[in-house]
Protein backbone atom coordinates (compact mmCIF):
# COMPACT_ATOMS: atom_id res chain seq x y z
CA UNK A 1 0.00 0.00 0.00
CA UNK A 2 1.35 3.42 -0.85
CA UNK A 3 1.46 6.27 1.65
CA UNK A 4 -1.14 8.09 -0.45
CA UNK A 5 -3.63 5.30 0.28
CA UNK A 6 -3.20 5.37 4.06
CA UNK A 7 -5.28 6.99 6.76
CA UNK A 8 -2.77 9.82 7.25
CA UNK A 9 -3.17 10.87 3.61
CA UNK A 10 -6.94 10.68 4.05
CA UNK A 11 -6.58 12.88 7.13
CA UNK A 12 -4.52 15.40 5.17
CA UNK A 13 -7.24 15.54 2.52
CA UNK A 14 -9.98 16.00 5.12
CA UNK A 15 -8.08 18.74 6.97
CA UNK A 16 -7.25 20.53 3.71
CA UNK A 17 -10.96 21.25 3.44
CA UNK A 18 -11.82 22.05 7.07
CA UNK A 19 -8.48 23.50 8.24
CA UNK A 20 -6.56 24.63 5.14
CA UNK A 21 -4.01 26.46 7.28
CA UNK A 22 -2.75 23.14 8.67
CA UNK A 23 -0.40 20.66 7.10
CA UNK A 24 -0.02 17.00 7.99
CA UNK A 25 3.40 15.40 8.23
CA UNK A 26 3.56 11.63 8.08
CA UNK A 27 6.73 10.72 9.98
CA UNK A 28 5.90 7.04 10.26
CA UNK A 29 8.41 4.36 9.36
CA UNK A 30 7.26 0.81 8.73
CA UNK A 31 8.48 -1.52 11.45
CA UNK A 32 9.45 1.35 13.77
CA UNK A 33 9.77 0.87 17.51
CA UNK A 34 9.51 3.51 20.20
CA UNK A 35 13.30 3.36 20.57
CA UNK A 36 13.83 4.07 16.87
CA UNK A 37 11.31 6.90 16.96
CA UNK A 38 13.12 8.46 19.91
CA UNK A 39 16.26 8.72 17.79
CA UNK A 40 14.40 10.49 14.98
CA UNK A 41 12.03 12.68 16.99
CA UNK A 42 14.25 15.64 17.99
CA UNK A 43 15.11 16.46 14.38
CA UNK A 44 11.50 15.97 13.26
CA UNK A 45 10.26 18.35 15.95
CA UNK A 46 12.89 20.95 15.06
CA UNK A 47 12.17 20.68 11.33
CA UNK A 48 8.36 20.65 11.45
CA UNK A 49 7.44 22.57 14.64
CA UNK A 50 4.12 20.72 15.02
CA UNK A 51 1.13 21.99 16.95
CA UNK A 52 -0.19 18.45 17.44
CA UNK A 53 1.74 15.19 17.55
CA UNK A 54 0.07 11.81 17.29
CA UNK A 55 2.16 9.12 18.96
CA UNK A 56 0.92 5.97 17.29
CA UNK A 57 3.68 3.53 18.16
CA UNK A 58 4.35 0.47 20.23
CA UNK A 59 2.90 -2.40 18.24
CA UNK A 60 6.35 -3.45 17.07
CA UNK A 61 7.71 -3.12 20.61
CA UNK A 62 5.00 -5.46 21.82
CA UNK A 63 5.44 -7.95 19.01
CA UNK A 64 9.14 -8.11 19.87
CA UNK A 65 8.41 -8.59 23.55
CA UNK A 66 10.19 -5.43 24.71
CA UNK A 67 10.20 -5.12 28.48
CA UNK A 68 7.19 -3.07 29.58
CA UNK A 69 9.25 -0.62 31.72
CA UNK A 70 11.48 0.18 28.71
CA UNK A 71 8.47 0.53 26.44
CA UNK A 72 6.71 2.86 28.89
CA UNK A 73 9.84 4.95 29.37
CA UNK A 74 10.25 5.35 25.59
CA UNK A 75 6.58 6.22 25.15
CA UNK A 76 6.77 8.81 27.94
CA UNK A 77 9.91 10.34 26.41
CA UNK A 78 8.24 10.61 23.01
CA UNK A 79 5.36 12.49 24.61
CA UNK A 80 7.45 14.77 26.81
CA UNK A 81 9.84 15.69 23.99
CA UNK A 82 6.85 16.58 21.82
CA UNK A 83 5.28 18.62 24.61
CA UNK A 84 8.56 20.41 25.27
CA UNK A 85 8.51 21.53 21.63
CA UNK A 86 5.11 23.13 22.27
CA UNK A 87 2.92 20.43 20.72
CA UNK A 88 -0.32 19.01 22.09
CA UNK A 89 0.07 15.23 22.13
CA UNK A 90 -2.38 12.49 21.33
CA UNK A 91 -1.35 9.02 22.46
CA UNK A 92 -2.98 6.44 20.21
CA UNK A 93 -3.91 3.17 21.90
CA UNK A 94 -2.39 0.08 20.33
CA UNK A 95 -3.05 -3.56 21.10
CA UNK A 96 -1.06 -6.72 20.53
CA UNK A 97 -2.10 -10.32 20.02
CA UNK A 98 -2.05 -12.37 23.23
CA UNK A 99 1.07 -14.31 22.17
CA UNK A 100 3.00 -13.26 25.28
CA UNK A 101 0.17 -14.04 27.68
CA UNK A 102 -2.44 -11.93 29.40
CA UNK A 103 0.01 -10.44 31.90
CA UNK A 104 2.21 -8.92 29.20
CA UNK A 105 -0.70 -8.00 26.89
CA UNK A 106 -2.56 -6.36 29.77
CA UNK A 107 0.47 -4.36 30.88
CA UNK A 108 1.07 -3.33 27.28
CA UNK A 109 -2.54 -2.18 26.91
CA UNK A 110 -2.47 -0.26 30.20
CA UNK A 111 0.71 1.59 29.20
CA UNK A 112 -1.12 3.96 26.89
CA UNK A 113 -3.66 5.26 29.37
CA UNK A 114 -0.99 5.41 32.07
CA UNK A 115 1.37 7.54 29.95
CA UNK A 116 -1.47 9.73 28.67
CA UNK A 117 -2.58 10.40 32.24
CA UNK A 118 0.96 10.99 33.56
CA UNK A 119 1.72 13.46 30.76
CA UNK A 120 -1.69 15.14 30.50
CA UNK A 121 -2.01 13.97 26.91
CA UNK A 122 -5.13 13.04 25.04
CA UNK A 123 -5.75 9.32 24.62
CA UNK A 124 -7.20 8.15 21.33
CA UNK A 125 -8.98 4.81 21.11
CA UNK A 126 -7.40 1.71 19.60
CA UNK A 127 -6.62 2.64 16.02
CA UNK A 128 -7.75 -0.73 14.65
CA UNK A 129 -11.04 -0.80 16.60
CA UNK A 130 -13.62 -2.57 14.43
CA UNK A 131 -10.93 -3.49 11.93
CA UNK A 132 -8.52 -5.94 13.55
CA UNK A 133 -11.06 -8.74 13.91
CA UNK A 134 -12.20 -8.68 10.27
CA UNK A 135 -10.06 -10.67 7.85
CA UNK A 136 -11.25 -8.61 4.88
CA UNK A 137 -9.94 -5.43 6.48
CA UNK A 138 -6.52 -6.84 7.34
CA UNK A 139 -3.60 -7.70 5.12
CA UNK A 140 -2.53 -11.33 4.76
CA UNK A 141 -0.15 -10.99 7.74
CA UNK A 142 -3.16 -10.45 10.04
CA UNK A 143 -1.39 -7.50 11.69
CA UNK A 144 -1.60 -4.61 9.25
CA UNK A 145 -4.84 -3.06 7.99
CA UNK A 146 -5.71 -3.20 4.30
CA UNK A 147 -6.44 -0.30 1.99
CA UNK A 148 -10.15 -0.97 2.55
CA UNK A 149 -9.72 -0.26 6.28
CA UNK A 150 -7.97 3.10 6.00
CA UNK A 151 -11.12 5.25 6.10
CA UNK A 152 -12.21 3.39 9.25
CA UNK A 153 -8.86 4.09 10.90
CA UNK A 154 -9.31 7.77 10.15
CA UNK A 155 -12.78 7.73 11.67
CA UNK A 156 -11.37 6.04 14.79
CA UNK A 157 -8.80 8.80 15.35
CA UNK A 158 -10.70 11.82 14.06
CA UNK A 159 -12.80 12.68 17.15
CA UNK A 160 -9.71 12.88 19.37
CA UNK A 161 -7.82 14.90 16.78
CA UNK A 162 -10.69 17.34 16.37
CA UNK A 163 -10.81 17.76 20.16
CA UNK A 164 -7.08 18.62 20.11
CA UNK A 165 -7.62 21.11 17.29
CA UNK A 166 -10.35 22.80 19.32
CA UNK A 167 -7.84 23.30 22.14
CA UNK A 168 -5.44 25.26 19.91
Amino acid sequence: MSLQQGWVALLAGRLAISHPELSVVNASVSGETTGGALLRLPKLLADTKPEIVLVELGGNDGLRGYPIPLFRDNLAQLVTLSQASGARVIVVQMEIPPNYGTRYSGAFHDSYSLIAKQTDSLLAPFLLEGVAIHDGLMQADGIHPSIAAQAMLLENILPTLLAALNEL
